[in-house]
């Protein structure tokens, strides 16, 4: 295989995972405040905890972008397949943050009349967050895959599991909103966010305990990944991580540390993270089987083949059109005796082609099977040239 066509799918997979974790720390601070607004009903120390994130809070969100354009540019199969099953809540999330935003930058032109500002930058941020949670959840739980195409209904995110983790993440931002103000704010807020901490962290925990036993019970697939050898080697550290980390979280908000609380709750966060990564998401045909770009053959080394993909262009308007896979741009149809189908979509000359079965499902198909295909036709041709 190509060594392009192997690792350019791990180093976007990589980015693309980055981006999302990024996108939880710096974000999930700034929307815990939001989610631990309702609480504080001082408007002074409110002010406080807004200037605490005004310099960089819209810049956090645009690690959300990355994350999902990285999706869709490097990874469109997969994009098309698992957003369907998740579109509800994604609008939900989004809707959720541009109110927030909106909410973030009427609230100082409103003033001193700004209680629905208020609110709505307590219910956008929490409202965003639990639709975040949901997406998650939705995800482990698993999108229902039929051909490389999303075949599930529309509410099949709306179970207890997803719900469940919706509250979860609401419980752990809240966590990290209030760590971030014992760290950039002075007494009395910052005693305050740390009583809300001393009271979110056991939450968190319990949260966190009861999804790691609910996942592996719940889905047998999971399971059956995560106890499997050497990946319960991997994943075993994980849980004696996360009670240090809890430990010294703790100790930080009872000797008045400023910053450890914080660090710990991020280290909350990403052994979490970890975990979610190493089962490798819920789809039922799993995302890793939605990345043809690791079958895909660029064949460098076979002029009439460079630039063609197998499964990697949208389904869409496909149906129907033939494939050329001569230098000539000729089109023709490979008989079914040579292993392909008998329906083919172009996408002209040297652009990367996919296979599409007339049904509109896809195959993988070989180098060395279209070559084959050129070959024959080429033959063809040439005999049916002779024979005139």
């Amino acid at each position: 295989m190509d060594p392009i066509a192997f690792w350019l799918p791990l180093v976007w997979a990589a980015l693309i995972g980055t981006a999302v974790a990024l996108y939880v720390i710096l974000d999930g601070f700034d929307l815990g405040l939001g989610i631990l607004f309702p609480f504080e009903p001082q408007e002074s120390r409110r002010d406080t905890m807004m200037n605490s994130v005004a310099p960089f809070w819209d810049g956090n969100e645009t690690w959300l972008i990355l994350g999902g354009g990285g999706l869709w540019v490097a990874f469109p199969l997969a994009y098309g397949t698992i957003m369907p099953g998740l579109y509800l809540p994604v609008i939900i999330m989004l809707l959720g943050l541009i109110f927030r935003g909106v909410a973030f930058e009427f609230r100082w032109a409103a003033k001193p009349k700004h209680e629905i500002w208020d609110n709505s930058f307590a219910a956008g941020s929490i409202i965003a967050t639990f639709a975040q949670g949901v997406i998650l959840g939705g995800f482990l739980q698993g999108i229902e895959v039929q051909n490389n195409a999303f075949a599930g209904g529309a509410l099949d995110w709306f179970k207890p599991f997803p719900l469940f983790t919706g509250l979860a993440l609401v419980a752990g931002y809240a966590l990290l909103g209030a760590t971030w103000l014992i760290m950039k704010t002075e007494d009395p807020l910052a005693s305050q966010a740390r009583g809300w901490a001393k009271l979110l962290l056991p939450v968190v925990l319990v949260f966190m305990l009861v999804i790691s036993l609910w996942t592996p019970l719940a889905f047998d697939r999971i399971a059956e990944r995560w106890f499997a050898w050497p990946n319960i080697l991997y994943l075993s550290p994980v849980p004696i991580v996360t009670v240090a980390l809890a430990a010294g979280c703790w100790y930080g908000l009872v000797k008045e540390r400023e910053t450890m609380p914080f660090l710990s709750a991020i280290g909350l966060f990403l052994s979490r993270a970890a975990v979610d990564n190493h089962l490798g998401g819920g789809c039922r045909a799993r995302v890793a089987d939605l990345h043809p770009g690791r079958r895909a053959h660029h064949a460098a080394d076979h002029p009439r083949l460079h630039g063609v993909r197998v499964l990697d262009v949208p389904r869409q308007g496909a149906r129907g059109r033939r494939v050329s896979l001569s230098p000539g741009g000729a089109p023709h149809a490979p008989t079914e005796a040579q292993g392909l189908p008998s329906s083919l979509c172009r996408f002209g000359g040297m652009r990367p082609a996919v296979v599409i079965a007339a049904d509109g499902a896809t195959h993988p198909v070989s180098v060395e099977a279209l070559e084959a295909a050129c070959s024959a036709g080429a033959d063809a041709r040439k005999d049916s040239s002779g024979a005139s």
